[in-house]
């Protein structure tokens, strides 16, 4: 179940950093949730066609290609702001104040190192693939009803730079929890009471 966000906020500009980048994420996050819909649209529509009029869907399985990353990549940064990932935290769920929070500059710093590796990696394999002298911009393309593979592509770098973003924030988040004793921007560690309670009051707020 999907709880509210632990994430504190303020008048500073970080915050507002936070909110500003939030407002991106979200839109990503909404394109994945719409890429599902689209491939469920077409799963109802190419089994219909293959039980009706044994004519599936041409290509069905290469719009599942395209639609792939952005299902699993449009959405991951904002999972992370909102400490949706899952997460070993028995060690790290123990800690207070600054100390939790220089462990988490530590393992944040690790993670953007690893997603500007990604970013630099995924985008060599787009460019491999797109060529504006090519038809369609493309030097490859689906097996089935060749579409074009760039905009699949694309969509890794674009997700992963959102991340590092994030990730930045972040990091300039714990540092200045550091300083300051108090983390806003960041998500916070909840106990159990504190997630029940929280998935309560998510609850009536359906009502």
């Amino acid at each position: 179940m999907a709880t509210a966000s632990l994430v504190l906020s303020d008048d500073s500009a970080l915050s507002k950093c936070d909110h500003g980048l939030l407002r991106l994420e979200r839109i990503f996050a909404l394109v994945s949730g719409i890429s599902v819909f689209g491939l469920m649209v077409l799963a109802v529509i190419s089994v219909t066609g293959r039980n009706a009029m044994n004519t599936p869907l041409p290509g069905y399985v290469d719009w599942i290609e395209q639609a792939m990353p952005l299902i699993a990549f449009m959405g991951v940064s904002y999972v992370m702001r909102e400490g949706g990932h899952i997460r070993m935290d028995i060690v790290v769920g123990k800690l207070r104040g600054r100390l939790l929070y220089s462990v988490e500059l530590i393992t944040t710093l690790c993670v953007l190192m690893l997603m500007i590796l990604l970013v630099w990696g995924s985008w060599s394999h787009f460019d491999r693939s797109f060529d504006f002298a090519a038809p369609l911009w493309s030097r490859d393309s689906s097996m089935d009803i060749s579409v074009p593979l760039w905009p699949a592509k694309l969509m890794a770098p674009l997700a992963f730079s959102v991340l590092c973003a994030r990730l930045c924030l972040q990091l300039w988040a714990y540092s200045r929890a550091i300083i300051t004793g108090t983390a806003i921007a960041v998500p916070l560690i909840a106990d159990a009471a504190t997630q029940a309670r929280m998935e309560a009051d998510q609850l009536e707020g359906q009502d």
